[in-house]
């Protein structure tokens, strides 16, 4: 029997301010993840560009990995926020607790991937020993380490779901402030620490993502009154339930392994030219990030928000909802564009950039940002497809943005043997992913929302 439980915010408080309340909180911890991965990169930079290119080469790996954890965790977020709002409450805790023994199942599986092919990896991109050697030492302990990742998501995508964003961002700011604090700690051997260069870049990072799991369970054990975790209901998963987390969480999980996919092709395109290029391109995601991020926080927030009120059918909030996180996606959007026009020199002198960086790097940067505002609004109206459970349709974008567009196209003006030309297809490639976000966010629009 259901026990009837207070209404929760999602379904009364005033549509910008709860958008506010929920995506707030998350834009200023993923600014703060945005940080510690551009603090991570500028340290290891310090060492060599080597030893930022293999970084860069890690970088699709460790991203597949957050893809399978956050990819999870928009099918929980999406199944527990709807079980909330259709005041199902015994089904949005086997949610809660199936996700537990989901993180724990992944994080196995990377272990041994990492352990196992992390050389092999890195070798497919470079034959340079120098970067392979530390490619593989950076990729083996992220690897190897990853329970913190998986299960820091996690919990906080259990406090996303039910509208406790502020204890999520808690979660996530303290994973990064330590990471940042422990970088020159670990890479340079201060205050007594070892010396351990670029091992000490993973270890800093698995550091921080230990303690804000561990945090991100207490936080759900104290705070989080809308679901209840307990080892038993871990250990007994229900089958349907962990269909329906994948049957949003895959689609997401794909679309996100593209960009690992990707950035992957990237590389090998543009090492062609040198390693100074793609190194520029790591630098790129790593400051892309700092507004990336937050939009990506935005969308966070807004998830279950249109999740909850289309449980409880509620089709004014929905559509305010809708309308408000896009403007806002687009303005952060076009500040990173402005931002990358007028000092792109300054943002590659971050780095330690030689002259060659410098060169490469400041007309990419020119050029990529471009495609900033199309992205907010592409991923501001994305996130009806996740909260509606028709992830396929970002999928389908994902995939035509960058594999059947972005990496053909960055091919192609490869074979100009001019690399300024490549920095192109992200534009090119933006553009089309503007246009089949619109045609599908009006096609489920109609079928769903109107129809309430």
């Amino acid at each position: 029997m259901e026990l009837e439980r207070e209404e929760n915010k999602m379904g009364v408080m005033p549509v910008r301010r709860l958008i506010i309340s929920m995506s707030l909180p998350m834009m200023i911890s993923m600014l703060v993840q945005a940080l510690y991965n551009v603090v991570d990169s500028i340290f290891v930079a310090q060492i060599e560009e080597d030893a930022l290119t293999a970084v860069t080469l890690a970088f699709p790996m460790q991203n597949l990995m957050i893809a399978v954890a956050a990819g999870t965790g928009v099918g929980i977020n999406a199944l527990l926020s709807k079980s909330l709002g259709e005041k199902k409450y015994e089904k949005a805790d086997t949610a809660a607790n199936s996700a537990i023994l989901l993180s724990l199942l992944n994080f196995v599986v990377f272990m041994i991937i990492g352990l196992s092919l992390s050389e092999a990896f890195i070798r497919t991109q470079t034959s340079d020993p120098k970067i392979i050697a530390y490619g593989t030492t950076y990729l083996k302990i992220c690897c190897g380490m990853s329970f913190g990742v998986f299960f820091q998501i996690t919990f906080e995508r259990l406090l996303q779901s039910t509208g406790r964003t502020f204890y999520s961002m808690i979660s996530q700011l303290t994973g990064a402030v330590i990471n940042i604090i422990m970088d020159p700690i670990m890479i340079f051997g201060l205050l007594g620490c070892p010396k351990m260069g670029v091992a000490g870049a993973a270890y800093a990072t698995v550091l921080g993502q230990v303690i804000a799991s561990g945090l991100g369970l207490y936080m759900n054990l104290k705070v989080n009154k809308d679901i209840t975790l307990s080892v038993k209901e871990v250990l007994h998963p229900q089958k349907d339930v962990i269909r329906a987390i994948y049957a949003v969480g895959v689609p997401s999980i794909l679309m996100m392994s593209i960009g690992s996919l990707m950035t992957y092709l990237m590389n090998l395109i543009l090492i062609v030219f040198s390693t100074t290029a793609t190194a520029v391109f790591g630098v790129y995601f790593k400051l892309q990030s700092f507004f990336f991020m937050p939009v990506f926080g935005l969308n966070n927030g807004l998830i279950p928000v249109l999740a909850y009120n289309y449980g409880a059918r509620n089709r004014d909030r929905i559509r305010h909802a809708l309308k408000f996180s896009m403007q806002l996606a687009v303005i952060i959007m076009l500040a990173g564009t402005a931002v990358f026009e007028i000092v792109p020199g300054t943002l590659l002198d971050m780095f330690n950039a030689s002259a060659e960086m410098r060169e490469i790097g400041i007309p990419a940067l020119r050029i990529i940002c471009l495609s900033f505002p199309m992205a907010g609004f592409s991923i501001a109206m994305g996130s009806i497809f996740q909260a509606f459970s028709e992830s396929i349709y970002s999928l389908i974008i994902s995939i035509g943005r960058q594999l059947v567009v972005l990496i053909p196209v960055a091919w192609l003006l490869s074979l100009t043997g001019n690399v300024n030309l490549v920095w192109w297809a992200f534009p090119i490639a933006e553009l089309v992913s503007l246009i089949l976000s619109v045609f599908f966010f009006r096609r489920l629009y109609r079928r769903t929302v109107l129809s309430l």
